[in-house]
């Protein structure tokens, strides 16, 4: 479905000439679904937050990355384009990570003040990020935090936030004289609208190998299990079934300013 719904961004966006479509698409911990539409549609940028947390990039890399791949379009006459965006990318900046960690322990225990006094208690390197992100994203930092008292990633718009970032990033270019291209951006975030179609004789078929799997380990007496199906990529006859203990993925986290 999201394949889909990124084909018609591109027909559009080639249609219309003029526009840049940043598309965020869910996944937090992971990139798994951006990489698999990006294979199916061949955008004409994809960011991978896996590949941003091993190459230890910045938000200001990014951008130029984008903003260099614009500014070569450009001068092939190509003023349009879409880029696709996980939903978690902030979380795989190591100097956001930082950051929200910094935020998070702040509002667990400190009152924000609408002076800004409270910015004395970020670091250095985290008040400058802070300050050098668009006003609509520092806000939607100090959004509300969720019941475990982290940042609610999936209010943060970091399509839009790349938007003004990449938007001012070729201003300065063109004021350099190195920039002479046209940029409009336009902003989509696909959510759950992608969980709403028909399963696939796939889905049926995966799921109903988890539920016999699980059947199976409760009629066994085992517990502490989550039921796991593997070798996929084979035939249905050659697909492995079994348990996966519960404590393998379980994992200590910083809630509410306090390890749990």
């Amino acid at each position: 479905i999201y394949a889909e719904m990124i084909g018609n961004v591109m027909i559009d966006a080639r249609s219309t000439g003029k526009y840049y479509h940043f598309v965020r698409l869910m996944g937090r911990a992971a990139s798994h679904i951006t990489l698999e539409c990006a294979l199916q549609t061949h955008p004409n940028i994809t960011i991978i937050g896996e590949e941003v947390a091993a190459k230890k990039q910045t938000l200001k890399n990014v951008t130029d990355y984008i903003v260099d791949i614009i500014c070569k379009r450009a001068e092939l006459g190509y003023n349009y384009g879409v880029i696709l965006i996980p939903e978690g990318l902030i979380d795989f900046i190591p100097e956001v990570q930082q950051l929200i960690a910094e935020l998070n322990e702040i509002l667990a225990h400190e009152v924000v003040d609408e002076g800004g006094q409270w910015k004395k208690k970020l670091t250095k390197q985290s008040l400058q990020l802070f300050e050098f992100l668009p006003q609509a994203i520092q806000e939607q930092l100090m959004l509300e935090r969720d019941p475990h008292g982290n940042v609610q990633v999936a209010k943060i718009e970091t399509e839009k936030m790349l938007i003004q970032m990449v938007e001012t990033e070729l201003e300065n270019r063109k004021q350099e004289g190195v920039n002479k291209g046209q940029f409009k951006g336009q902003s989509h975030f696909f959510g759950y609208e992608g969980r709403c179609g028909l399963p696939t004789n796939f889905d049926a078929t995966y799921c109903y190998a988890l539920g016999y799997g699980a059947g199976a380990l409760l009629h066994s007496g085992k517990t502490g299990l989550i039921s796991s199906v593997g070798n996929l990529a084979a035939p249905v006859e050659e697909w492995t079934v079994s348990g996966t203990a519960l404590t393998a993925l379980m994992d200590v986290e910083r809630r509410h300013g306090k390890f749990k």
